[in-house]
């Protein structure tokens, strides 16, 4: 049975889920930042995907991408899956913009999350949530 990381599970917030992957919002306030994990058990890499499951990954994380930049208007979507601190395949999306805090460089490990207050999650996640509607659903 999938269950999500504790770590991703403590740093991020649920918007639902599309036909593979559970979609998070990343409880960080100084970037758009979504979070794909695929619910596999036992995934770290994205070649241990099935071919069917790595194109369908792929739809999900391209439509994420363009959703959220069509959203956001950042001027680079940093699209990446590292694992060297949790290991559990997981795709992120980060929007980018020229003087954000950490930018030219990447953003993990640089500064501390600032988490999003309630009314600027729940402001946050109806803004996403709606962009990403046509392949979201709640999770239950």
């Amino acid at each position: 049975m999938f269950t999500l990381d504790p770590r991703l599970e403590r740093d991020t917030i649920l918007l639902g889920e599309f036909p593979l992957s559970k979609v998070l919002l990343m409880n960080d306030a100084r970037y758009p930042w979504v979070i794909l994990v695929p619910k596999v058990t036992g995934v770290t890499e994205l070649f241990q995907l099935s071919a069917e499951q790595q194109q369908q990954l792929t739809l999900e994380s391209n439509f994420v991408a363009k959703a959220l930049n069509n959203l956001v208007q950042a001027d680079k979507m940093n699209v990446a899956a590292l694992g060297n601190v949790v290991s559990q395949l997981h795709i992120h999306h980060v929007a980018r913009y020229q003087g954000d805090e950490t930018w030219p460089n990447p953003v993990w490990g640089k500064g501390e999350a600032v988490p999003y207050s309630e009314q600027e999650r729940d402001a946050v996640y109806q803004q996403i949530t709606a962009v990403l509607s046509d392949l979201l659903n709640d999770g239950n």
